[in-house]
């Protein structure tokens, strides 16, 4: 039996080898058609390929026709971030007020945001036995599959699941922005029962808490948590909720819903977008960095030794060995990120309270020493700025959220921005989105199969 496993390998590495060598393109014919590959021009800017009003994002400024470095921008249906986030402090949490804004286009006002509150905390369920039939069941290791599993369950449960009107496709989205935060934990304890071996604990949440609130009390044994946890939690959501069309998983809400395919396999297509590793998957990729950090560099202080071990990460000499400081740079963004610079001083206030303040002097650390060192190593005209995955895993480790939540939660946020731009989508009634490609290949004449060597 081994002896045929063994030869199956082999043969079937053979397949392998034949992928390999007919997929392969010379990467010269991009240049020489000029293909805007990843759908961005030579100097890294996005292919227009589409018109939104729900965000805009704005990393530099045009002076005499030239793009010049600037303080990024992000704004929420014509409003900056940076008020909203201002605008909140006064009051508890604001992501379901931005979930508002995103969709509907204004600020609510008392009575619209109250009535608001009341739909989405009453939509705060699941149906019937689907914790029990779904998500117990064929528990995965992944959240983010999890979601995508659930998601398309939930058609099934639709009296209308393909009425893609807009009143109904409404409905859809509100009810799974009320889930979202449900599947992921009630999937992270399912897992954490099976594949773990521990307690399971399946708390119900409650329709007058916020979102961030409902999270924390789900999660943690205890249902516990502080003020300041809820609120870091509430502002983080508040800054993933949506940023532009063109970032991979919000293009892929657009491409998708252009076909006239039904909510819940668009919203599938989009978390198996934000799954990836170059996209949802980045602030994970920062924490285990910094883990590794930690393990070769025992005095964090040591700005010397942090600058030595950085250029061996971005040299390919240690960590993963892509060449890579996770969590620095952006596609758009230049002198710095909006949401990185607020996200950092919720970090600093969630420190002082978790006694992480040492760890916190680190980042800022390698925050700082990453940046000139890629500058100088790469010779970059284009400044670098640190991006909002730099702490948002940190901010997530210190409120106490495993790993495998990490994505998720952008997922939990995102669905917001997902549900606006599929409105859009579907309001302005576009065309298919289908871009072309370019044939590189040969002709060829056909040969019976007696005939091929």
């Amino acid at each position: 039996m081994n002896n045929n496993i063994e030869d199956f390998d082999t043969r079937f590495d053979k397949f392998v080898d034949y992928c390999l060598k007919s997929g392969q393109i010379d990467l010269n014919l991009y240049t020489e058609y000029d293909v805007k590959r990843g759908l961005r021009d030579s100097n890294g800017n996005g292919v227009l390929t589409g018109l939104t009003e729900i965000s805009d994002v704005m990393g530099y400024k045009i002076e005499n026709g030239r793009k010049m470095p600037d303080d990024g921008s992000l704004y929420y249906q014509g409003y900056n971030v940076k008020d909203l986030i201002n605008g909140f402090k006064d009051r508890k949490f604001g992501f379901e007020e931005t979930t508002y804004l995103l969709l509907f286009g204004e600020l609510p006002t008392q009575s619209q945001l109250h009535e608001f509150l009341e739909i989405i905390g009453n939509w705060r369920e699941l149906p019937g036995k689907f914790v029990r039939d779904v998500i117990m069941k064929a528990t995965s290791e992944d959240m983010m599959n999890v979601l995508q599993k659930s998601v398309l369950t939930l058609y099934s449960y639709d009296e209308n699941p393909n009425d893609i009107s807009i009143k109904n496709v409404l409905n859809q989205s509100l009810h799974l922005i009320a889930q979202f935060p449900l599947i992921s934990v009630y999937g992270y304890q399912a897992y954490r029962h099976y594949f773990l071996e521990k307690s399971l604990v399946i708390r119900h949440p409650k329709a007058e808490l916020s979102t961030a609130e409902n999270i924390l009390r789900l999660l943690r044994p205890d249902g516990k948590y502080t003020e300041l946890e809820a609120k870091v939690l509430d502002v983080a959501l508040v800054l993933h909720a949506d940023h532009g069309g063109g970032n991979n998983s919000t293009f892929t809400t657009r491409v998708v819903s252009s076909t006239g395919t039904d909510t819940y396999s668009t919203v599938a297509a989009s978390l198996g977008s934000l799954k990836g590793p170059k996209h949802g998957g980045a602030n994970l990729k920062v924490q285990q960095m910094f883990a590794d950090i930690k393990e070769h560099v025992t005095d964090w202080t040591d700005e010397d030794a942090l600058k030595d071990y950085l250029a061996k990460i971005l040299h390919g000499e240690t960590f993963d060995r892509a060449g890579l400081i996770y969590g620095i740079g952006h596609a758009v963004y230049t002198k710095s990120d909006p949401r990185c610079l607020i996200l950092k001083e919720y970090a600093h206030k969630l420190s002082i309270e978790k006694g992480c303040e040492e760890e916190y002097a680190l980042y800022e650390r390698v925050e700082h020493l990453a940046k000139e060192l890629i500058g100088n190593e790469r010779h970059l005209f284009k400044m670098l700025c640190a991006n909002v995955d730099f702490y948002s895993g940190f901010v997530y480790a210190m409120l106490g959220l495993p790993e495998e939540l990490f994505t998720p939660i952008f997922a939990i946020s995102r669905i917001s921005g997902w549900s606006a731009h599929r409105i859009e989508e579907l309001v302005n009634g576009g065309k298919i989105i289908r871009p072309a490609y370019k044939y590189v290949g040969t002709h060829k004449t056909y040969r019976a199969l007696e005939d091929r060597s």
